[in-house]
C-alpha cells in the first residue's frame, strides 16, 4: 500500500502561488514600470545606461518587476543591430563589503575552473580583474545588485564602477548599475563622494493596499487553484491580513497556498477562511521563530518579560517597566542582568523583525519614551519560547495569567 499519495483536490498549479513564478503581466505596478522604463530608455537610444537604484520592503514587486522588464528589454533589444546588452545579477545578501562583491562578480562572469580565491588580493587589483572581464564582454552591461545594502559603508565598489570608463578602466563596455534595497535610508548613509558619483534614478515600490493585494491574489489564484476551490472572502482575508501587517504581496501569496495545503490535508474540496485563520496562525510563529533563532539569551528574555506583561494586560509599556520584568526573569533564569541600554536595543531588534511594536510618546520637558507591545498573535509568541528557555515553570505562569485574562 502506498503511503504517499498525490492530492489535487485544491490545486491545479501551486507553482503559481511560489516565489519563483513569473507571470505573464505584473499587476499594480503601473506607475513604477513607467519610471523604470524611463530610467531604462537610454539603453535602448544606444547611451550610457543610468544608475538606477530601487526601494522598498520585502514582497513589494521590487525584484519581480526588475526580472520582468530586464527580460522584455532584451527581448526588445532583438530589433536594433547596434545595441548588444548583458546583464549580470547578484545577490548580495552574504555579501558584507565592496571587495567580496567583486570578487563575487569577476566569479560569475569567469569560466568554471577560472575563479579567483575571495581572499588575498588587494582591493584595486580585484576590482582590475573585474573591468577586464566586463571590457570582454563589450557593449552594455547591467550589474543587478540585489540587497545591495548588505555591503554597508564599505561602498568603494559604487564609486568606482560609475567612474570606470571616464578614468579610462573600460574602454570596450557602458556599464550601469541597478541596485534593489530593502533600506530607505541606504542612500544617505553612503559616502558623499559615492552618492555625487551615482547620480541614481531612484524609485520608490511603497507597499501594496488591500485592494491592490485582492487584485494580485485573485489573478494568481486563477491559475493556482481549481475553480470553485475558494471564494471571495477568502481572497479578502488574505489580502486584508497582509496589508494590514506589511503590504506584501509574498506574504499574502504564502498565506493562500498555506490555507491550501491545510485544506488540502484534510481532504477538503474549498479552501474557507478558518483554513485561512490557521495558516495566518502557523506563519506568525514561523516568522517569531525564526526571528528568535537571531536572538541571544537576552534577547529572548526581553521577548519574555513583553509577553509576560501582555499576559497581565499591562501592554504597551515602557523600556523601564519591561527591564523590571526582564530583570525578574534573569532572576529566576540565573543569569546576570545586562543594562537597561542593553536591553533597549534588544526591544529595538525584536521590533526590526517585527515581533514587536512600538509607540513613540511625546511628553514635552520630560522627553519622548516609546511603549511596546506584540506585533504577533501572543499564542504565537508563548508557543516560540517553548523549548527555548529553561523557564518552563515561568512560561506555565505566563500561559495561566493569560488564560484569566481570556488572551491568547
Amino acid at each position: 500500500m502506498r503511503r504517499f499519495e498525490r492530492k489535487k483536490n485544491i490545486f491545479r498549479n501551486k507553482d503559481a502561488l511560489g516565489e519563483s513564478y513569473q507571470p505573464e503581466s505584473i499587476e499594480e505596478r503601473d506607475e513604477e514600470i513607467d519610471s523604470y522604463m524611463d530610467a531604462l530608455q537610454p539603453i535602448v537610444d544606444g547611451w550610457e545606461p543610468n544608475n538606477i537604484f530601487i526601494y522598498g520592503n520585502t514582497g513589494v514587486g521590487k525584484t519581480a518587476v526588475t526580472e520582468y522588464l530586464l527580460e522584455v528589454l532584451q527581448e526588445d533589444l532583438d530589433e536594433y543591430d547596434d545595441v548588444d546588452l548583458s546583464i549580470v545579477s547578484l545577490n548580495c545578501k552574504t555579501l558584507n563589503s565592496s571587495y567580496q562583491v567583486a570578487v563575487q562578480l569577476v566569479n560569475t562572469l569567469r569560466p568554471a575552473g577560472g575563479e579567483i580565491s575571495s581572499t588575498g588580493y588587494p582591493q584595486q587589483a580585484v576590482f582590475k580583474k573585474l573591468y577586464q572581464e566586463l571590457d570582454e564582454i563589450g557593449g552594455t552591461v547591467l550589474l543587478v545588485l540585489d540587497e545591495v545594502d548588505s555591503i554597508g559603508d564599505r561602498d568603494e565598489l559604487l564609486y568606482e564602477l560609475p567612474r570606470a570608463r571616464a578614468n579610462g578602466y573600460l574602454e570596450e563596455t557602458k556599464v550601469g548599475l541597478i541596485g534593489i534595497s530593502n533600506d530607505f535610508k541606504f542612500r544617505e548613509q553612503l559616502d558623499p563622494r559615492v552618492q555625487d558619483t551615482l547620480c541614481e534614478r531612484e524609485i520608490q515600490f511603497p507597499p501594496y493596499d488591500a485592494n491592490e493585494l485582492a487584485n494580485i491574489l485573485e489573478s494568481r489564484a486563477a491559475v493556482a487553484i481549481k475553480e470553485d476551490g475558494y471564494d471571495q472572502a477568502v481572497i479578502q482575508l488574505c489580502a486584508a491580513l497582509a496589508a494590514r501587517d506589511s503590504g506584501s504581496a509574498r506574504q499574502a501569496l504564502d498565506l493562500l497556498r498555506l490555507a491550501g495545503e491545510i485544506a488540502e490535508s484534510n481532504d477538503s474540496e474549498r479552501i474557507t477562511e478558518a483554513e485561512v485563520e490557521e495558516a495566518r496562525a502557523e506563519l506568525e510563529q514561523e516568522r517569531v521563530e525564526e526571528g528568535m533563532r537571531e536572538l541571544t539569551a537576552h534577547g529572548r528574555l526581553s521577548l519574555l518579560a513583553v509577553i509576560s506583561k501582555a499576559a497581565k494586560e499591562e501592554t504597551p509599556c515602557r523600556t523601564r517597566e519591561l527591564y523590571e520584568e526582564y530583570t525578574a526573569l534573569c532572576e529566576s533564569a540565573g543569569m546576570d542582568t545586562l543594562a537597561q541600554r542593553s536591553v533597549y536595543n534588544h526591544l529595538s531588534d525584536l521590533r526590526m523583525l517585527g515581533i514587536l511594536s512600538a509607540k513613540e510618546n511625546r511628553s514635552g520637558s520630560r522627553g519622548n519614551y516609546y511603549s511596546y507591545d506584540l506585533d504577533v498573535p501572543f499564542s504565537s509568541a508563548v508557543a516560540a519560547m517553548d523549548d527555548v528557555l529553561t523557564l518552563d515553570r515561568e512560561i506555565e505562569t505566563i500561559r495561566d495569567i493569560a488564560s484569566m485574562n481570556n488572551i491568547g
